[in-house]
Formats: C-alpha cells, sequence, structure tokens
C-alpha cells in the first residue's frame, strides 16, 4: 500500500463521540509502552503523527487518522497502565471496551504485545476477551530488533502455545519493529486484501 495521505480527524473521551463509522476502520492497542505510536509513525512514514513519550499512558483518548481517504486508523489509550490510579484505570477500560464493542464498523484490532517478553497475563486475557466477544484481531510482536531471531521465534511459538491451549485457529500474527521497519508493510498488506473483500463482497458502511 502506498500512504499517499494521512490525516488527523479527531480525538474522542468517548466511543459516541467518534467520526461517522462510514469507513473500515483498523485500530491499533496493546500495553503502555509497548510501541505502539512508533509502529504507527512508521506504517505512515511520519515522525509525530502519533505521539511518543518515555511516560506510560501518553495516549488517553480514541485518536482516529484517516488514511488514503479510504480507511480509519484507530490508536487506542493502552491497557494495564502502572501509573495510574484504580479509578483512572477504570476509566481507561470502560472506554476501550466500549469503544471495541460498539464501533460497528471496526473491522480488525491490532494487538500489539513486546516481543523481547515471554507472555504476559494481561495480554493473553484481553486476546481472550477478545474472542470470547467476537472481536475479530492479529497479534502484532514489537521491537523485534532488540532480540536475536532465535529468541524472537522462541517468545511467538510461545504466545501461540499458550493461546492453543483454549483456541482451537491462532489470530494472525506478525513481527515488526520500527526502528527497523520492518513488519508494517505486511500489516498494510492485509489491510488492503480486507478492504478489497470488503469491496467484493459489497459490505457497506452507512
Amino acid at each position: 500500500m502506498v500512504i499517499k495521505t494521512v490525516e488527523f480527524v479527531k480525538s474522542s473521551e468517548k466511543w459516541q463521540s467518534c467520526p461517522e463509522p462510514n469507513r473500515p476502520e483498523y485500530a491499533f492497542i496493546g500495553r503502555s509502552n509497548v510501541g505502539k505510536s512508533s509502529l504507527i509513525n512508521a506504517m505512515m512514514n511520519r515522525k509525530d503523527l502519533a505521539k511518543t513519550s518515555q511516560t506510560p499512558g501518553k495516549t488517553q483518548l480514541i485518536n482516529h487518522f484517516i488514511v488514503n481517504d479510504e480507511w480509519f486508523l484507530t490508536d487506542l489509550p493502552g491497557y494495564g497502565y502502572a501509573k495510574v490510579s484504580k479509578s483512572q484505570r477504570k476509566d481507561f477500560e470502560k472506554l476501550i471496551t466500549n469503544y471495541i464493542l460498539n464501533r460497528k464498523n471496526l473491522v480488525n484490532l491490532f494487538v500489539l504485545v513486546d516481543s523481547r517478553h515471554s507472555p504476559q497475563k494481561i495480554d493473553l486475557e484481553f486476546m481472550e476477551w477478545c474472542g470470547e466477544s467476537g472481536v475479530p484481531f492479529s497479534i502484532v510482536f514489537t521491537k523485534s530488533d532488540k532480540l536475536k531471531p532465535g529468541a524472537i521465534t522462541k517468545n511467538v511459538e510461545a504466545y501461540q502455545n499458550e493461546l492453543l491451549k483454549s483456541w482451537e485457529e491462532l489470530p494472525p500474527c506478525f513481527i515488526t519493529s520500527a526502528e527497523k521497519k520492518v513488519g508494517g508493510d505486511q500489516i498494510l498488506e492485509m489491510i488492503v486484501q480486507t478492504n478489497m473483500d470488503l469491496v467484493k463482497n459489497k459490505v457497506k458502511f452507512d
């Protein structure tokens, strides 16, 4: 996919305030400091489209962008903040779950996990919730440049083995590095193919 235009649309404090659901939408989510903003910027060939920060929890709103005037890219708040109050954490969780469950044009949720770590309980629980809720999602392993190929393969397989304990079929997986600009093209290729399938099947978002 050639990224011709990327435009910021709006930031929303609640799902009801999001833009009109008139285009296919692809959302990105993960634990704070997983490298979500960096990956989005790398994919879109922009330096500061999504705001990056050393402070976890920078994204606290639902941020919508429109790509090539064809589809929405949505930057969601992270889950599992370590440095916010319990009440703030509950507010974020409510915002995220309400968006995911009610946004009717959401085609796929890209769940980002840090490839450097073994399977984390909070990530597995979130994926399990997505599955139980019927939410289509893909797993995006970030920061692959920080590991040797063998270590990445080991950690990816560890996640897959954990999921296979309760899943019959694995979701799509992508291995990425914002630093090296690896994997982003594969994600964009999936989006292109999905959008083509939506057109072929005459799926409309009004």
